[in-house]
């Protein structure tokens, strides 16, 4: 594969593929659909759905009032200008073990697994679909903008996650000094681009997140993402893999019009517990996923899993729904208190309207 040079030149918007299947370079990961998680993608959204993922569990708040922002500012920044000292608490090979190398199969030493999905892989996907974004909108300087909205993300999402941790931890100077460089120099190459794009035919299905005026709750955020692999010997059938805090695999029926569905199970981190050397780990719970996409653009999911935020969760994106040359997402959410949870959301704001009752 062929490096991409660095550079920072204004570049115009390259022209539209010609089919909406057909990724190439300038569309590999965003292809400017009217519809779908295609026509939610957006800069703030990503902010929003990938920096506060974090408040999905049960273990947290989902009330921006209760972030820590100074406690959270001060623990990253000390472990980021300290790593040494945050290494040694548990030590460097037991740092090397549990989240740079893959090696350990057991739970509690595997925090290297959500460094390898979601800031490795997925964050160089996102890397390339933001930046294809401000190409695509004629934004100059796409690769410098697509950089500072990666960086503003991932400094966010770290800010957020560690403003409770009472001492040094390995997981910020981790994510921001390991894999999130390594994703966007991974994904700079046009082969890593086209393998994921083409044949993992991996894309972006994150949630239509959506603030509740009454109590400052953020609902539905989330960053997701889907692979499908075709089956040896078949046009229709393809194996399915749809992750985020989550994972679920299993099977992807594509129609002749473009469409598919696809029915996924697996796991959900419902919380994040510690176990020692203020590391912490996921508990696990079972999950599932029914979801309807047209060109690879999510248009209907519903998910569920055994979480007391979210019980169950149907999400309509735009395009799905018309009146009168109008379109808009929505979003139903219950959880086990028997309360519920509804949202609007339009392409052009980034974040919806939520409210519960």
């Amino acid at each position: 594969a062929r490096a991409q040079a660095p550079t920072d030149t204004p570049v115009a918007a390259p022209a539209a593929p010609a089919a909406p299947g057909e990724p190439g370079p300038g569309h590999w990961f965003y292809k400017g659909l009217p519809y779908g998680s295609d026509a939610m993608t957006h800069p703030l959204r990503l902010i929003v759905d990938g920096g506060f993922g974090i408040m999905q569990f049960d273990s947290r708040s989902n009330r921006l009032d209760d972030v820590h922002w100074r406690r959270g500012w001060d623990r990253v920044w000390d472990d980021m200008t300290n790593p040494a000292r945050a290494i040694e608490v548990g030590g460097w090979w037991d740092w090397i073990e549990r989240e740079v190398l893959p090696f350990s199969a057991n739970k509690r030493d595997a925090q290297y697994w959500p460094n390898y999905t979601l800031h490795l892989i997925g964050g160089g996907m996102t890397y390339v679909m933001v930046r294809e974004w401000y190409a695509q909108h004629a934004i100059a300087h796409p690769q410098a903008c697509a950089v500072g909205t990666m960086a503003v993300y991932h400094l966010l999402n770290e800010v957020v996650e560690n403003d409770r941790r009472p001492g040094p931890t390995t997981d910020a100077l981790t994510d921001l000094y390991v894999f999130d460089p390594a994703s966007i120099l991974l994904f700079s190459h046009e082969g890593v681009c086209g393998f994921f794009s083409r044949r993992l035919q991996m894309r972006d299905w994150s949630s239509q997140p959506a603030i509740d005026p009454s109590t400052g709750a953020l609902e539905n955020q989330g960053q997701n993402y889907s692979i499908k692999v075709a089956l040896p010997r078949s046009k229709r059938w393809s194996f399915f893999y749809y992750f985020g805090n989550h994972g679920e695999g299993g099977l992807s029926y594509a129609r002749p019009d473009g469409s598919a569905f696809s029915l996924g199970a697996g796991f959900q981190a419902k919380a994040l517990q510690e176990i020692g050397d203020n590391a912490q780990t996921a508990d696990l719970v079972p999950s599932y996923g029914f979801f309807y996409d047209r060109h690879g653009s999510l248009l209907f999911s519903v998910t569920g899993a055994k979480t007391s935020r979210y019980r169950t969760k149907v999400n309509v994106y735009p395009g799905l729904l018309n009146f009168r040359g109008h379109t808009a997402g929505l979003f139903l959410a219950w959880n086990r208190r028997g309360e519920t949870v509804a949202g609007v959301t339009v392409p052009l704001v980034p974040v919806g309207i939520a409210g519960r009752r």
